[in-house]
């Protein structure tokens, strides 16, 4: 699928993808370079996800379930 870059840098996102991904207008859209690429995805679900993990200790979280998985594995 194609779509033509405007004299403005703007590029139109398919109407069938649009639809598909729930993508509506004033939405945000997330640009991401993959080697020589360019990848496009939704804002929505990274939107979805902000702040829900606000407040919680992830490193220590995960620091200690990598303990519990070094004496399980001792104990075998």
């Amino acid at each position: 699928m194609t779509s033509t870059v405007g004299p403005k840098g703007q590029v139109v996102i398919p109407k069938n993808l649009r639809d598909e991904f729930g993508i509506e207008p004033g939405d945000e859209v997330v640009f991401t370079r993959n080697g020589d690429q360019i990848a496009v995805t939704s804002a929505r679900p990274a939107r979805a996800l902000k702040g829900r993990f606000r407040g919680r200790d992830l490193t220590g979280q995960l620091e200690r379930d990598r303990a519990e998985d070094r004496v399980r594995e001792r104990s075998r």
